[in-house]
């Protein structure tokens, strides 16, 4: 299952996935603003991985 995915996907997962939760820690250490906003990092990231997946299939077509 994993082997599907390059290295450059799971990085941008990772780095998802570790945004998300030190969103959540800063949340529950009563810090709402920074939690806010590096909640918002976390569909950016991701987008970005969709675009760089976008380009990778363009070029080889």
């Amino acid at each position: 299952m994993l082997k599907m995915f390059t290295l450059t996907d799971k990085l941008l997962f990772i780095s998802a996935l570790l945004s998300l939760v030190y969103s959540e820690v800063l949340f529950f250490n009563n810090q709402i603003l920074q939690a806010i906003f590096i909640g918002i990092w976390v569909p950016s990231i991701l987008g970005f991985g969709i675009y760089l997946k976008l380009l990778g299939k363009k070029n080889n077509e």
